[in-house]
C-alpha cells in the first residue's frame, strides 16, 4: 500500500485546531492518571503505565491504516470519476467542438464525427470551414450564448463558451418539429363581409337573389375546402371564420386572391361585389381573437372596403387588396344618422374645438368652419383652432379673406389659446384627419375625452383614442363633401352658412378632387351644387388657387426629373437644398399624371420643417396608399403622402423605389 507521508497523517476534516485540543486533552489526562497512579500505588502504576502505551500504540497503528485507506479510497474514487468523465464526455450524446485560440478545431467528440462529419476530418480546420452559421455565432459579443442552427437535415442548439473555447451542438430536431406543428396548428379567427350586398341585391327579384346567393354559396364553400376552412353565415352579409395558422400562410401567400376572384366573377354578372376580411392569430383566447378579428374589418371598411387585414396580437397589421376606389354609397341615411348625433354631442359640451391636421389645406378649413356653422347654428360656441404660422399660399390667401368676415373670423384661435381655455366638459372634432400626431393641436386631445373624428381618408392604424363618433367614408371626394351633407339634417333658428364659409368648404372639394377630375361621384356634384346656392364663390376659389411665377417654375424644375421606375409609375425629385412647400409637391403630383404613360406620381421634395416629404398621386389602377403606408404615411387610395426626418431627399428616393418594386412583385 502507497506509504502515507507525514502530512497526509490525517485527513483534512479530522486536522483541525479543535480535533488536535481534544487529542491533546486525552493525552494529558491519561499521563495525569499514570502519575497519580504511581504516588498511589507503585505496581498500579505500573499497569497504568502499560496500559497507557498499549492505548497510545494501539490508537498510532489504527490511525495510520485508517488514514491510509482513507487516502486510497479517495485517489480511487478521484480516478473513477475522472475516467468516468472522460467517457461521458467521448459517448455523450450531443455534439462537442474544443477550438483553439485561432479559433482552428482541436477536437470533435465521436457523437459530432458521427453525425456530421462521417469519415471526414475537421481537426486543424478553421470553423469557419466547419459551418460559416458556427462561426457566426462565436463571432457574437457574451461569454455564453445559445442559438439555433440547421444543419445537415437536423435543427441543433447551440451553446458557446468563449472562456474554455467550447462549442455544445444539443440536436432538438424532434422538439422543433414538434414546436412548428403547434405554430401551424395555433388557431386563426376572422370575419368575411360582404361590402355592398345591400346595394347589389337591391335592384334583384326574389330569383335572381337566390341565384346571386348561390353563386356567391358556391364559391366560398370551394374557397374553404380548399383551405381547409370553417365558415358560418351569420347574417346576410357577413360570415365567421376558423381556420388554423398554416393554411393562413397559404391564403397571404396567394395575396387573398379570394378578394379579386369574387370582384371578378360578379362583375361579369354585372353585379359587382366587393368583400372585406379581418383575421387576427397569435393567442389561444378566442373571446379575444374574435374581437381582435372584428377591429380589423373594422378598419378594413374604415380604409373603404375590397381587402383583408391580417393582425397577430401585439404585432403591425398586414393589408392585401384595396386595389379598387370605394364605391359610393346610394342612401343618406348614415349622413341623416350621423349628423343627428353629432348635435346630440355638440349640445352636450360646454364649448365646441373643431381643427385640422398640420400644414391645412383647403379641406381642412374648410370642413372647420363648416363644422363651427353647425354648432353656431345649435346655438354652441365653437372655437377653430389654426396655426396661422403653418399655411400655405393658398390657405394663406383664404385666411386674408375670412379676416375681412369678422363673424367668421373672431372664433379663430391659435393652439396656445386653445389649450388655455378648454376643459374636459368641451368637446374635440377632427376634420381631414384621423391620427392624433398629424392635428394642429394634439394636446387638446388630453384635455378632454369627448371628441369626434370626421374624415375621408382610408383609416389607418393609428387613431384617435376612444371617440365619441366616428365619420369615416373613403367613398367621399373630400371631408366638405360629407360635411356639407350635415347642414340638411340640421334644424335650427340661427344664422345659416354664409359667402365665405361656403366658398371654403367648396374651394376643399375643388382642391381633393383636382378640379372635380378624380375620386368624383353624384354626391360630390350635389354637395357642390348646395354650396353654390347659398353662396359659394368659385372665381373667389380660383384667385386664391392661382400660382405666382416662382411657383410654376418651380414646379415646372420638378417635373424636368421626372423619370419612371416602374411601367406607369413616375418619380420627381428635388434637391436637398432647395425648400418646397407641400402644395406645390401636391400639385407636381397631379401635374404629372396628366402626362402620357403615368398612372401613378411620386414627388419627393425637402420641407421647410427639415422633413422629407413625398406627395403620391394616382389614377386608380395603382394603390399609393399602401406605398405611403410602409413608410410611415398614409392617405387615401389615389391620393396619399408621408413625410420622413432625418434623410436625404436621395435616401427617400432609393427606399421609396425599393417600396415600389416591392410592392409590384
Amino acid at each position: 500500500m502507497k506509504r502515507v507521508n507525514e502530512e497526509e497523517s490525517l485527513p483534512r476534516f479530522l486536522d483541525r485546531p479543535f480535533m488536535r485540543m481534544m487529542i491533546l486533552f486525552a493525552i494529558l489526562a491519561i499521563v495525569v492518571l499514570t502519575i497519580l497512579s504511581f504516588i498511589a500505588n507503585v505496581w498500579v502504576g505500573m499497569l497504568m503505565l502499560l496500559i497507557a502505551v498499549t492505548i497510545f500504540l494501539v490508537a498510532w497503528r489504527f490511525g495510520k491504516e485508517y488514514v491510509e485507506e482513507l487516502n486510497s479510497y479517495i485517489l480511487n474514487l478521484s480516478y473513477r470519476i475522472k475516467r468516468g468523465e472522460q467517457e461521458a464526455l467521448i459517448k455523450m450524446p450531443i455534439g462537442i467542438i474544443l477550438i483553439n485560440q485561432n479559433e482552428e478545431v482541436d477536437w470533435v467528440n465521436p457523437n459530432m464525427q458521427t453525425q456530421l462529419f462521417s469519415e471526414e476530418s475537421v481537426l486543424g480546420k478553421h470553423i469557419s470551414e466547419v459551418n460559416e452559421d458556427i462561426y457566426k455565432q462565436i463571432k457574437n459579443s457574451g461569454e455564453t450564448k445559445t442559438e439555433l442552427l440547421e444543419w445537415n437535415n437536423k435543427i441543433f442548439q447551440i451553446i458557446v463558451q468563449e472562456d474554455i473555447h467550447a462549442i455544445y451542438l444539443m440536436d432538438i430536431t424532434e422538439y422543433a418539429q414538434v414546436k412548428v406543428k403547434y405554430e401551424e396548428a395555433r388557431p386563426v379567427v376572422g370575419w368575411l363581409f360582404l361590402d355592398n350586398y345591400d346595394e347589389v341585391v337591391q335592384g334583384l327579384d326574389d330569383r335572381g337573389v337566390s341565384g346571386f346567393n348561390s353563386l356567391l354559396t358556391t364559391y366560398l364553400s370551394n374557397w374553404g375546402k380548399q383551405h381547409s376552412i370553417f365558415y358560418k353565415k351569420t347574417s346576410e352579409d357577413k360570415y365567421f371564420l376558423l381556420l388554423n395558422r398554416s393554411e393562413l400562410e397559404r391564403i397571404e401567400n396567394e395575396k387573398f386572391n379570394i378578394i379579386d376572384n369574387i370582384r371578378d366573377r360578379t362583375s361579369k354578372r354585372n353585379l359587382p361585389l366587393t368583400i372585406s376580411i379581418g383575421i387576427a392569430y397569435g393567442d389561444d383566447d378566442f373571446d379575444k381573437l374574435a374581437e381582435l378579428a372584428q377591429s380589423n374589418l373594422d378598419l378594413a371598411l374604415g380604409r373603404g372596403g375590397d381587402q383583408a387585414i391580417v393582425k397577430e396580437v401585439d404585432q403591425e397589421p398586414r393589408y392585401y387588396g384595396g386595389k379598387t376606389n370605394p364605391m359610393e354609397k346610394r342612401t343618406r341615411v348614415r349622413s341623416r344618422m350621423i349628423s343627428q348625433a353629432m348635435q346630440e354631442l355638440i349640445k352636450g359640451s360646454d364649448q365646441v374645438f373643431v381643427m385640422g391636421h398640420k400644414n391645412p389645406d383647403m379641406d381642412a378649413i374648410g370642413s372647420s368652419l363648416g363644422i363651427a356653422r353647425i354648432s353656431m347654428m345649435l346655438k354652441k360656441k365653437c372655437w377653430v383652432v389654426i396655426d396661422q404660422d403653418d399655411l400655405s399660399n393658398d390657405v394663406g390667401k383664404l385666411m386674408n379673406e375670412i379676416e375681412k368676415q369678422n363673424q367668421v373670423n373672431q372664433n379663430i384661435i391659435s393652439p396656445a389659446e386653445a389649450q388655455n381655455i378648454i376643459t374636459e366638459n368641451d368637446l374635440v372634432v377632427l376634420v381631414d384627419h384621423h391620427k392624433p400626431l398629424l392635428s394642429i393641436a394634439p394636446n387638446l386631445l388630453k384635455k378632454t375625452k369627448k371628441n369626434i373624428v370626421i374624415d375621408h381618408h382610408r383609416r389607418g392604424e393609428e387613431f384617435t383614442e376612444n371617440p365619441l363618433l366616428v365619420y369615416i367614408e373613403p367613398y367621399a371626394s373630400s371631408t366638405a363633401e360629407l360635411i356639407t351633407e350635415l347642414f340638411e339634417y340640421v334644424s335650427s333658428d340661427g344664422e345659416p352658412i354664409n359667402r365665405i364659409e361656403a366658398t371654403a368648404m367648396l374651394g376643399g372639394i375643388i382642391v381633393d378632387t383636382n378640379n372635380f377630375s378624380l375620386r368624383t361621384g353624384s354626391r360630390t356634384f350635389d354637395a357642390a351644387s348646395y354650396l353654390q346656392s347659398v353662396g359659394a364663390n368659385s372665381t373667389m376659389i380660383q384667385r386664391l388657387l392661382k400660382e405666382d411665377p416662382e411657383t410654376y417654375l418651380r414646379r415646372s424644375k420638378l417635373i424636368e426629373t421626372i423619370e419612371f421606375v416602374h411601367e406607369g409609375v413616375a418619380v420627381a425629385h428635388g434637391k436637398d437644398q432647395q425648400i418646397y412647400p407641400p402644395v406645390t409637391s401636391a400639385q407636381t403630383a397631379d401635374t404629372m399624371l396628366s402626362i402620357s404613360g403615368v398612372e401613378a406620381a411620386f414627388v419627393i421634395t425637402k420641407r421647410s420643417d427639415d422633413m422629407v416629404g413625398i406627395s403620391a398621386r394616382s389614377l386608380g389602377k395603382i394603390n399609393v396608399q399602401i406605398i405611403m403606408e410602409r413608410m410611415g404615411g398614409g392617405g387615401h387610395l389615389s391620393n396619399a403622402a408621408t413625410q420622413i426626418d432625418g434623410k436625404s431627399v436621395q435616401e427617400v428616393r432609393e427606399e421609396l423605389i425599393a417600396q415600389i418594386k416591392t410592392a409590384f412583385e
